[in-house]
């Protein structure tokens, strides 16, 4: 079994890491493809456009619900050379219906790690996405008696970063960022000089992935959530 590490600050993700979120986008998109049933492009040709509209729309306009409901529809309007029709923005609703009012599904393991963590570390919860939507998450998760402090942003940038090293007065070198993202949470935690434990989640969003560096001493790779007691 690994050495414990001594007392640290954990950061930890939320949406994929302490709880399920993109699959429920994923299963979305999936009846979405089928309901489009276009004529020449087949699915991997339409998500593929769908990806892109998506990138573009995080850049401009964030992440979320509503932010996913805008790329669907402009989607369908691209692929259709046409504006959308109110009954095709009504029946895109429908699809979408089960993103909204969700209950939160804790990842396996989750509650009792961070019952067990929070009696030998400070904890914090980092997340990034509209505050409205993301806060609904945060009050339904039951978790927020672990952390010290829960922080919502726009993005999750080497920048988001520093400020919450500054925030919460920390050394980046003895911080560790937990997070299943490697865009978001691995990556700019490193360019940071946090360090970071990657647990990755098979239904991560394709936007959030990236190449790690194998051979950074700094990162952490585990299968599980659960496996973070076996090193801190």
């Amino acid at each position: 079994m690994p050495q414990r590490r001594e007392a640290a600050v954990l950061v930890f993700d939320a949406d994929d890491t302490l709880w399920e979120n993109n699959v429920l986008f994923e299963r979305v998109i999936d009846d979405f493809l089928t309901w489009l049933d276009h004529p020449t492009l087949d699915r991997v040709e339409i998500r593929a456009v769908l990806d892109d509209i998506e990138r573009a729309n995080a850049v401009a306009h964030g992440y979320g619900s509503k932010v996913f409901l805008r790329s669907l529809g402009e989607c369908l309007e691209k692929l259709r050379a046409r504006p959308a029709t109110d009954r095709e923005r009504a029946e895109i609703d429908d699809l979408a219906a089960a993103l909204v009012g969700h209950q939160v599904e804790l990842m396996p393991g989750v509650a009792e790690t961070l019952d067990d963590l929070a009696t030998r570390h400070e904890l914090l919860l980092l997340t990034k996405g509209e505050r409205e939507e993301q806060q609904r998450k945060l009050d339904a998760c039951g978790l927020l008696h672990h952390f010290r402090a829960a922080h919502i942003v726009p993005e999750k940038d080497a920048d988001t970063y520093r400020w919450l090293a500054r925030e919460h007065a920390f050394d980046p070198a003895t911080a560790w960022m937990v997070g299943n993202s490697p865009r978001s949470d691995i990556l700019p935690a490193r360019a940071a000089g946090l360090n970071a434990v990657f647990i990755p989640n098979e239904n991560t969003w394709v936007l959030e992935h990236d190449e790690l560096d194998p051979s950074d001493p700094g990162v952490i790779r585990l299968a599980a959530f659960p496996d973070l007691v076996r090193h801190f």
